[in-house]
């Protein structure tokens, strides 16, 4: 009997060890991640930005990179593309998922309201595949720029430049307010996706996972700008001679 209470005093010390163990290993998992995370320097932040079949056919390419270029961001990826709708679909379905189609949808659904209609669709899922299914046939229409850029608060820095979602009611001096007039109602009317020249990521989690969509690691550049010493060298070492 002695025999079996010792074995089992062994066991349950040899689990909580265990638990004990396991403990630590998180706590060192989480400290190590923020560590990571911390750093991180925030020049090094990316973005992915998509300059869509309208931005190609208007011929406003180089406009649209000189905006994002002259800022101090820095371009590590380019390509031009005709996209599948199968390839366009991923790029909007696999970063948000089903919460996004129901999030689009519900958008969608007070936008009718706040105009006094009702929205054609029975449910807010309805309503976002359908957005997503017309914004995958624009996105593959035609040619498209796919890009990464870099730099410090980069997702916002472009999205800011780039301007509101509907060109008509995007701040003046944006891309999107200069160059396009597109809107909603218009949208609505002609039964299509609105054009608006040009797709940024909306948070830095969000360019992460677009980026490995359209680019192959191999396919990011590193290398260094001589703009990024006037910007992040924090001794602005090397100006005089």
């Amino acid at each position: 009997m002695k025999g079996v209470t010792a074995t089992f005093f062994i066991f349950v010390h040899i689990v909580s060890l265990l638990f004990f163990l396991t403990f630590i290993v998180k706590i060192l998992e989480i400290k190590i991640i923020k560590l990571s995370n911390f750093m991180d320097h925030p020049k090094q932040e990316r973005t992915l930005v998509i300059i869509k079949p309208d931005g190609v056919q208007r011929t406003l390419i180089g406009e649209i990179i000189k905006r994002y270029e002259r800022t101090g961001l820095k371009l590590l990826a380019m390509k031009m593309a005709i996209a599948s709708e199968e390839l366009a679909t991923r790029h909007y379905y696999e970063v948000g998922g089903d919460a996004w189609i129901t999030e689009v949808g519900r958008k969608a659904s007070a936008a009718y309201e706040k105009k006094g209609m009702k929205s054609p669709y029975a449910t807010f899922e309805d309503n976002g595949w359908a957005i997503l299914k017309s914004n995958a046939k624009y996105l593959s229409a035609g040619p498209i720029i796919v890009m990464v850029w870099q730099g410090n608060r980069a997702v916002e820095l472009v999205r800011k430049l780039t301007g509101g979602t509907e060109p008509v009611g995007a701040d003046v001096g944006t891309i999107r307010s200069d160059f396009t007039l597109d809107s909603y109602q218009m949208a609505d009317v002609d039964g299509r996706s609105i054009r608006n020249l040009i797709h940024a990521s909306g948070s830095t989690d969000e360019a992460e996972k677009e980026i490995k969509i359209w680019f192959k690691d191999d396919e990011i550049l590193k290398y260094t700008l001589i703009v990024e010493k006037m910007l992040y060298d924090v001794n602005l070492d090397g100006i005089k001679e």
